[in-house]
């Protein structure tokens, strides 16, 4: 069986690689372009989706980070600690992901194959772990604090949490590290085209671009498999524990709990739908090469299919939905920081009126009634 897919991977890399060198030998950036989205009025669409999910998710997590470091009881919580860290790679993830994207759809050209390529190969794979993990840990951080509240503040402290995230970004990185690494020398090195056949150099399109190496098709499958199992594994184990401690000790039903379980559960398949779409993608590349090893291989010039290219374009709208959903998930749900902010903007609002009376007394004492003496 070992053999088997061994066989089908390393087929699967010869012909994307000849496949690939045959595309886009003759075709332009513009051509690229038109064979993932074809009909032109799909492009100002995807524009305005593009710049809306990129201005709500800068304004949602750098208004969530300015609460929660202007609120002294929050910025030194395990939780809000998580929170500022997810937020950190939600903002790295949108400024990276998001102007390329636009980019690349108002020039109606295929992302060019450069340095900063490489840079958003490496950031996509550092800011998906990294968020993933993250998440997981706060799920597990929940769970103790629902659990075990007595033992909470001994064991969930700011100081092991801090280190939890350094390993986090420490894992994060070396995943996008050994990635590039493999890709710089397993990949062909000659005769690579200027332009790759996607809208963003993401993992997929850089592998694609570079030939497809075994290798790093492997390391990819196995690292992602693996990292995705383990945190579905801990939240299920975390929400289905604070579950069960909210109802069954009261030998009822506690639709509260029931409810809040639900929405998590919920939020945590958007987070994890970019990750199910690549999957399904992955599932689809495979029985598409076992077909087109089969048959002829004419049909490579024809560049992306209808579906690569559908699955390739969702995948980016959907890289920047978990950056959207994430400090309303996490932050602004939370009843203590919303209070936070209320109090935040009364006090600024206040300020703000204290600020303006001086003026108006100043102003006030300058004039000189007409009635009265003149003091000269």
């Amino acid at each position: 069986m070992e053999n088997v897919s061994e066989t089908l991977i390393s087929q699967a890399g010869d012909i994307s690689s000849k496949c690939h060198s045959n595309v886009t030998d003759w075709r332009t950036a513009g051509d690229l372009f038109h064979s993932i989205i074809p009909h032109g009025l799909a492009v100002p669409a995807l524009i305005c989706v593009f710049a809306f999910l990129t201005l709500f998710s800068l304004l949602a997590n750098l208004f969530t980070l300015y609460t929660i470091e202007q609120s002294e009881d929050f910025s030194y919580l395990p939780r809000f600690i998580l929170s500022k860290s997810l937020i950190f790679s939600d903002l790295l993830q949108t400024v990276t992901f998001a102007p390329a994207i636009i980019n690349s759809l108002a020039r109606r050209q295929t992302m060019a194959f450069n340095i900063y390529c490489y840079f958003q190969h490496v950031v996509s794979e550092a800011t998906i772990f990294s968020s993933l993990t993250t998440t997981t840990c706060m799920a597990l951080e929940r769970y103790l604090f629902v659990c075990y509240a007595l033992q909470y503040t001994v064991t969930v402290t700011r100081e092991r949490v801090s280190k939890v995230l350094v390993l986090i970004w420490l894992y994060s990185a070396a995943i996008g590290v050994v990635s590039l690494s493999l890709v710089l020398s397993k990949g062909k090195q000659e005769n690579i085209p200027d332009f790759t056949v996607g809208l963003l150099c993401e993992p997929d399109i850089i592998e694609q671009h570079v030939g497809s190496p075994r290798a790093l098709a492997i390391f990819r499958k196995v690292a992602g498999s693996l990292t995705l199992l383990l945190c579905l594994l801990v939240h299920a184990f975390s929400y289905f524990s604070m579950y069960r401690n909210a109802v069954v000790p009261f030998n009822e039903s506690n639709a509260e709990a029931r409810r809040t379980v639900l929405f998590f559960c919920g939020m945590l398949f958007l987070q994890l739908l970019p990750l199910l779409i690549k999957v399904t993608s992955d599932a689809l590349e495979l029985t598409g090469v076992i077909e087109m090893s089969a048959g002829s291989r004419e049909d490579c010039l024809a560049g992306p299919s209808a579906t690569a290219a559908g699955f390739h374009v969702s995948l980016l709208v959907m890289l920047l939905v978990p950056p959207c959903i994430n400090p309303l998930m996490y932050g602004l749900r939370s009843v203590e920081l919303r209070k936070a902010l209320v109090k935040l903007l009364r006090w600024r609002v206040e300020n703000r009126g204290n600020e303006d009376r001086p003026r108006e007394m100043i102003r006030l004492r300058n004039i000189v009634h007409p009635n009265l003496p003149d003091g000269s």
